[in-house]
Order: C-alpha cells, then structure tokens, then sequence
C-alpha cells in the first residue's frame, strides 16, 4: 500500500486517486500517524457487502450431500514427560 503525508496527498490528489481506483489503497498519515485510506468504490462496495453466515458458507459448499468416510484412530495417546 503507497503511503502519502498528508501535504503531498492534498497537492498530488488527482494522482492518489488515479491509484486507489486502479485497486491501490492509498494511505494517508498526518504527524507520520496513519489517519486515513483512500480505496476504490469496488474494493469499498466489496468490504461493506453483508457476509454470508457460516451455516449459509457451508450449505452453498459444492459438496453438499457428499458422504464422508472418517474413521476414528483408537490407539493410545503418546507418552509425555512432565
């Protein structure tokens, strides 16, 4: 991510937001603190878009109804020095 003191960002705008909307976030600080990021609608419209639970991530799984095999192992538990 670029990083821009605050000056430099407000006299080369044009050119921080020629980057952000290529899909470069653009960092600003202020006392060489970061303050702020320029990002692109896209990337922004992508970050704010509602994420789909996780019963919703694993229902739409391509592997839905596949049945699994999965044996448990039944030997004994390694030694441990303590």
């Amino acid at each position: 991510m670029a990083t821009w003191q605050l000056r430099d960002a407000k006299a080369r705008f044009s050119q921080l937001l020629r980057q952000a909307r290529e899909g470069e976030p653009q960092q600003i600080t202020v006392h060489g603190r970061p303050a702020a990021v320029v990002l692109s609608q896209e990337d922004y419209e992508r970050l704010k878009a509602p994420k789909p639970s996780f019963v919703d991530f694993m229902r739409a799984s391509p592997l839905v109804g596949v049945e699994l095999e999965a044996e448990r192992d039944n030997s004994l538990p390694r030694n441990v020095d303590l």
